[in-house]
């Protein structure tokens, strides 16, 4: 008969602590700026010149047709053949942001297409130039019609950063394999970060359903209060 002991796991709370805030720092930082380099590759293939959107493809392309732990090793192993060496948590930060950026170029692409022309040139129409066309019309409407699949994205780049572990970044995952290796209670241990990552999965989403309406694309983040 299986005789389960999570209290062997749970003991060893402080690591699972520090592995959950590694997770959460690196999900929330990769998310502003993947986002924010979503934002842009998007920008640049639907409103940037020709000659700038032909390298955006061949990004998007690239990222979302290779797997994430193949970018992750191209960073950390790769990069130091160029001369540039990265701690763990720089590296998984890098290709957190890189991953996400691809998506969220397409997720935001998508929302910026379906803006109607004639939203844009009653703006122009009203002297704004085209930087504030674009901060001011189109894109605050666009992030609210693609928020949903945004957050899903974001939450996918989280419950990915699990394979960071990989290049000894000390995240979640690693330090579940951690105590497992220290007291053999492998079930357990998993379990319980499986269990973690669910209960940073809704409130990820919970979150970001919040912050989304009221501070990035809403009336709030509109009016500036």
């Amino acid at each position: 008969m299986i005789s389960l002991d999570f209290a062997a796991v749970l003991e060893q709370w402080p690591l699972l602590l520090r592995g959950a805030a590694l997770t959460v720092a690196l999900t929330g930082l990769s998310a502003v700026l993947g986002t924010a380099v979503g934002v842009a590759c998007a920008w640049m293939r639907v409103w940037g010149p020709a000659a700038w959107r032909w390298p955006v493809i061949a990004y998007v392309e690239l990222v979302r047709n290779t797997p994430f732990i193949v970018q992750l090793f191209f960073v950390f192993f790769g990069l130091p053949a160029a001369g540039v060496k990265l701690s763990p948590e720089t590296a998984a930060l890098i290709a957190m942001t890189v991953n996400l950026g691809a998506y969220a170029a397409e997720i935001v692409r998508a929302g910026l297409e379906a803006t109607p022309r004639g939203q844009i040139e009653a703006a122009r129409s009203l002297a704004l130039d085209e930087r504030q066309v674009f901060l001011r019309v189109v894109l605050p409407p666009a992030l609210g019609r693609v928020w949903p699949a945004l957050v899903g994205q974001i939450i996918i780049v989280m419950l990915g950063s699990s394979v960071c572990g990989q290049i000894a970044a000390a995240e979640l995952s690693y330090q579940a394999n951690l105590i497992q290796s220290r007291n053999f209670r492998a079930f357990e241990a998993f379990l319980i970060g499986a269990a973690i990552y669910l209960g940073l999965s809704l409130l990820l989403r919970r979150l970001l359903d919040e912050i989304g309406p009221r501070w990035i694309f809403g009336r709030r983040a509109a009016t500036g209060r």
